[in-house]
């Protein structure tokens, strides 16, 4: 049970900053928005992939190592002796060790505060060992939670996972004002005016599909020789400790086979929030060729579409659902030629391009950090505070507060009136 008028104190058990990693920047992001409307500081027990660990601020206080499994056990002790109400885990398979990650399960074991566990990747038809693994996470957690509504019947039909424990909290998004002349003045800051921008950004790995886009490029240019194509992103720490630099070096070998070399190039660099932004404002197509048709989320769509961008993406999981109803175009996997029609109809129609942008941008407001964390907030108090099978959906009075901004006060002394229903 929560403390009346007590402040909301959770642990996250992720990778962090200064780590370069999509979860790691997530976690970050969330546990910063959850500050803001708490005034209580996030406590952080950080993944390792090294032996030497990174130089993490003061949220830090735990450190486990990916593949000592003793390392869970032992954080999870450790956080029962600090001042803390739940713990969210943010999971994804590939960043604990074991087989499917299972070595986590030692921390669910050993911990003594309740666990909200958000499930970054879901996985249909899984192996027995997935399924194991995946199954008993959820009885663990007192509430698992998804970033898009796709993966509620795959937890529930694939891994027998109760529906009324499972709540869709969608990826966070800056907050990114549209306004007008916002486009060009980016684009000048960075030398290129006069150029109409393609991007995608990301830890550059070779499930991107960025071969596909290169290859649509010449098309393109033909049409509109003032197209510039941005890669934004190092290479994915754990694809460099693989194979190094091969991936990259293989698009820029087919650049200069394209003779592409006046129309792309490489930011290669782990961008700040503000350089991001920067980025997707000057943009006016954003690429999402991705070869995965199961990935259930895509930090880097949500932050495009989020931006307000017209988008072109492969019908993997994530982009059916948010770019449905004209808040983008899809084409098929692995295929240039769609690709090129596609980008080259939404440049030769600004106003088409314009509307897209409108409505991907009004889809999106509720996704910002600020509205995300108001929901995870909202979210811990009431695994706090109820039986987890009883709550669906908020109350008038706690999502007016949630709407306004609050404090954790508001939550807890909301009493009664925030009661949910199945």
């Amino acid at each position: 049970m929560a403390r009346e008028n007590a402040p909301l104190r959770v642990a996250y058990v992720a990778s962090f900053p200064p780590r370069e990693c999509g979860i790691a920047t997530f976690t970050r992001d969330l546990a910063v928005a959850i500050e803001d409307l708490t005034r209580t500081r996030a406590i952080v027990a950080a993944m390792n992939d090294r032996p030497d660990g990174y130089a993490y601020d003061e949220r830090v206080h735990v450190q486990i190592a990916r593949d000592d499994r003793a390392s869970y056990r032992d954080a999870a002790r450790q956080l029962q002796r600090l001042p803390i109400d739940l713990i969210n885990v943010q999971h994804e398979y590939g960043l604990f060790g074991g087989e499917w990650g299972e070595h986590l399960l030692e921390f669910y074991r050993h911990a003594a505060q309740p666990i909200v566990t958000t499930l970054h990747t879901i996985l249909p038809n899984p192996d027995p060992t997935l399924r194991r693994v995946t199954r008993e996470l959820a009885e663990y957690s007192a509430c698992v939670v998804v970033l898009a509504d796709a993966a509620v019947p795959i937890l529930v039909r694939d891994y027998g996972v109760s529906r009324a424990c499972i709540r869709m909290i969608p990826h966070g998004v800056p907050a990114v004002e549209l306004s007008p002349g916002a486009r060009e003045q980016a684009k000048a800051a960075f030398g290129y005016t006069g150029r109409l921008i393609l991007s995608t950004f990301g830890l550059i790995n070779p499930n991107k599909g960025i071969e596909y886009a290169l290859r649509a490029l010449p098309d393109i240019a033909r049409r509109h020789p003032n197209v510039l194509y941005l890669i934004i992103g190092k290479t994915h720490p754990g694809v460099r400790a693989w194979s190094g630099e091969n991936y990259r070096e293989q698009l820029q070998r087919l650049i200069r086979e394209l003779s592409l070399d006046a129309y792309v190039e490489f930011a290669d660099d782990y961008m700040t929030l503000e350089q991001l932004v920067q980025y997707l404002r000057m943009t006016d197509v954003y690429l999402v060729p991705y070869l995965n048709p199961h990935q259930i989320v895509s930090g880097t769509l949500a932050y495009a579409v989020g931006a307000g961008k017209a988008v072109v993406a492969t019908p993997m999981t994530h982009a059916r659902e948010v770019l449905a109803d004209g808040r983008g175009v899809l084409v098929p996997f692995r295929d240039s030629a769609a690709i090129a029609r596609a980008v080259n109809q939404l440049l030769a129609d600004p106003t088409a391009r314009a509307a897209m942008e409108q409505r991907a941008y009004a889809y999106s407001r509720g996704w910002t950090w600020r509205a995300v964390g108001a929901q995870y907030t909202h979210l811990f108090a009431e695994v706090l505070r109820y039986d987890l099978p009883t709550l669906a959906s908020g109350s008038s009075v706690a999502d007016d507060r949630l709407g306004r901004g609050f404090s954790a006060r508001d939550l807890y002394t909301a009493g009664s009136t925030t009661r949910l229903h199945a």
